[in-house]
């Protein structure tokens, strides 16, 4: 079981930074990938990032460049770093957490509002 609470989102100028936490309920070390989706009202659901439990990632194109996903496991706590916000990023941003590999059940939190605007 994994209870996941994002936190750091807010409203922000184009070309400003935010860093988006992500707290979990265990430790997140062996977790086997976790990440960052994202959904605009009317729009799918899209996925922004994902950390493998062997230090791998993988970013969403429209996002490489401009933002980083990374562990703190003494922490608990998944962040990603968003630099250079456009406006094309206001969304809900939501963390994720797949625990074994061979097992797709994905538990997420409730989400925390970005939002990109002069």
């Amino acid at each position: 079981q994994v209870q996941l609470v994002e936190s750091g989102g807010g409203l922000v100028q184009p070309g400003g930074s935010l860093t988006l936490s992500c707290g979990a309920s265990r430790s997140i070390s062996s977790i086997y990938v976790m990440g960052w989706y994202r959904q605009d009202p009317g729009k799918e659901r899209e996925l922004v990032a994902h950390s493998f439990v062997d230090d791998r990632t993988n970013y969403a194109d429209s996002v490489k460049g401009r933002f980083t996903i990374s562990r703190d496991n003494a922490k608990n706590t998944l962040y990603l770093q968003m630099n250079n916000l456009k406006p094309e990023d206001t969304a809900v941003y939501y963390c994720s957490a797949q625990r074994f590999r061979t097992f797709n059940y994905v538990y997420w939190g409730q989400g925390t509002q970005v939002t990109v605007s002069s």
